[in-house]
Formats: structure tokens, sequence, C-alpha cells
């Protein structure tokens, strides 16, 4: 379990701290290894150095590197935490700027950029290019410039930045809210057996698997989260699909569309990079497989973005295109609908 560092005492806010218990069933494997698998963006490497530093406990004692994991080991490990503020550094990275005025911009973010650093990624981000290309953003509650929301890694599409107090401040409140406008386009695996429909579902971290969030469908666990679903078009084994979120919570919409069976096409975390429908033929396997390393991430593309303007009170609404990856995907997959039986 990682504390966000606000919620530790003054004099430790300089380490972040993980804890995991060891399943039942695991077996054994090298510390190094399962941490690495357990906490998102931290290399075997450094696992490795802050072992021998003496910053991985089991059971309450220091371990070495090779330690192999024991069935209900007590795993602690203490990373040193890099201040937020040393890791805002401006870096000339170009930006996919869609609309731009002086309250706002709205840019389409690529593939493989992190919104923010964190652990892992303490340049390249968005926001190091953000404080680039704009003098004087305001913070957010969580002390980051501009920044009103925020997707994936691995998922493209559209982000609105504000320049000013009045904007940050009136955006935050929309998505608090709940009344911006968010659709993104997913391709996902299997025929989902309704044209459209809704998803609701709290979600929360999955407590065996850090790096997932899980759907807690009685309520009693998680965060409020509500998803609309609408089919665009069917491939047989993989389905188009549009999605609306109604509310914002991390990894939504790839935790709820696994959770009702069809998670999102090459998407590595929740299950959907392995063949889940299909035949057994050869011929469909190297099919699925080259989709794959033409759409190497999860098919999702943050497609349409609205929102109140924060000066002019009107409604403005931006759309983006799919990017060239998941379109070939998509083009790969109706092309072989149309002529599987000959494939």
């Amino acid at each position: 379990m990682s504390l966000e560092t606000n919620d530790l005492p003054e004099e430790e806010r300089l380490f972040e701290h993980f804890s995991f218990t060891v399943d039942k069933g695991q077996g054994s494997i090298r510390i190094d290894r399962y941490l690495t698998d357990k906490i998102e963006n931290l290399t075997r490497n450094r696992i490795q150095n802050v072992a021998k530093a003496g910053g991985v406990l089991v059971n309450g004692k220091p371990v070495k590197p090779n330690y192999k994991v024991k069935p209900l080991d007590d795993i602690k490990i203490v990373l040193p935490y890099a201040p937020y503020e040393n890791l805002l550094v401006p870096e000339n990275i170009p930006l996919d700027i869609v609309y731009e005025d002086d309250d706002l911009v709205v840019v389409n973010k690529p593939a493989g950029m992190v919104v923010h650093p964190g652990h892992g990624n303490y340049s390249g981000t968005l926001l190091n290019a953000l404080i680039y290309h704009f003098e004087n953003l305001p913070k957010n509650t969580d002390n980051r410039p501009g920044l009103v929301h925020r997707i994936d890694k691995d998922t493209t599409g559209l982000l609105v930045i504000a320049k000013n107090e009045n904007a940050i401040t009136k955006l935050a409140q929309q998505f608090a809210d709940k009344t911006s406008k968010r659709k993104y386009i997913a391709l996902v695996w299997g025929d989902l057996p309704d044209d459209e429909g809704t998803i609701e579902g709290n979600l929360a971290r999955n407590p065996k698997n850090r790096l997932q969030m899980m759907v807690f469908p009685d309520g009693e666990t998680g965060k409020h989260a509500v998803t609309h679903y609408k089919v665009l078009e069917r491939f047989g084994y993989v389905t188009l699909v549009e999605l609306e979120l109604e509310t914002g919570r991390t990894h939504q919409i790839r935790a709820h569309m696994k959770y009702i069976g069809h998670p999102l096409f090459n998407d590595v975390r929740y299950g959907g990079d392995k063949i889940l429908k299909g035949t057994t033929f050869t011929k469909y396997k190297q099919f699925v497989d080259n989709t794959f390393k033409v759409l190497p991430r999860q098919a999702l593309h943050a497609k349409t973005l609205g929102f109140v303007h924060p000066s002019t009170g009107k409604f403005v609404e931006f759309d983006s295109t799919i990017p060239d990856d998941m379109q070939q995907a998509i083009d790969r997959w109706r092309h072989y609908a149309k002529h599987k039986k000959n494939i």
C-alpha cells in the first residue's frame, strides 16, 4: 500500500512507503522481481539498490535482493522521494495544441506521455512541456500547474489546461461536479450483448495487485463510478465502442470493461494482451499478434471533450481524430470481420 506523502508526518515526507502481504499461493520468486511487478514505474535495478541499503524489510528484517518470498511474508519498502517541486523542470517538448485562448489550452496527448512527474517518470511528461511553453500557470490543489484532469500514459486524447486562477477554479469545479463531457473510443474484446448500457461499480485498488483498480459492486469499498457505453461497430471477436464518463476515477474505463468481461484490446494491465476470443487456428493467432504489434498499448482514445468556458459561460466542445496506431488496428479488424471465412 502506498501512502501519499501528504498523509505522512512532516519528518517522513521525503520518503514513500509501500507494504505488501504475499498471497498464500505465491510461488518462490526473488523479492526484487516480486516488487518490480507490484510497484509501478520502479525498475528492478533500483529495488536492488534499495535492498542493499537496507530499505526492503521482510517480517521486520532487512533482506537482500535475492531473497525468495514466501506465502504470507510481510514486505515493506521505503523509497527516497524526490520533492515534487524539484521535478518541475521545463522541457522543450512539442505539444499538439487543438485550441488556445487567454484562459485555457486544449492539447491532444500522444501515447507514451505521462501527464505529470512521478516514480520512474521524472522527465518527458506533459507537465514538463507545459511549463516550458506557458508561463505562470496556476497550481491546482495537488500543486500541479495548469492541470485540471489527466489520462493514462498510454491513453491518447484531449486534455484541457487552465492558464489562470479563474480558469483552473471553474474548470476543476466542473470536473468535480461531473458536468464536463468526456467521450472515449475503445476497442474491446468480445461481442457485447447489448447495443448500449451502463456500468456501475465502486473502484478501489486491487488488494492483490496495487497497480490495478478493482470493482467492488456492493458499494462498501472504493469510490462511486459510472460509465455509459454504446456499440459503434461489431467485428465478431472484438467490438468498437464509445464510452462516456459520468465520473472520472483512475483506470475507470479499463477496470469497468474488464469487470463486465470485455477488457480493452491489448491492455496489458487488465488482461487484454491475451487472445481472449476467436479461434485456435494459427492464422488467427498470427493475425492478433500482428495487430498487437500495430497497436502496442491499450486501445483507448479520449476523443471528445466539452465544458463551459470559464470566461464566456458558453459550452464548448472539442473533437480529435483517432490516432494512427489505433485506427490501423480498427481497420485490420474490420477487414478480418469481412473476410474471416477466407482467412
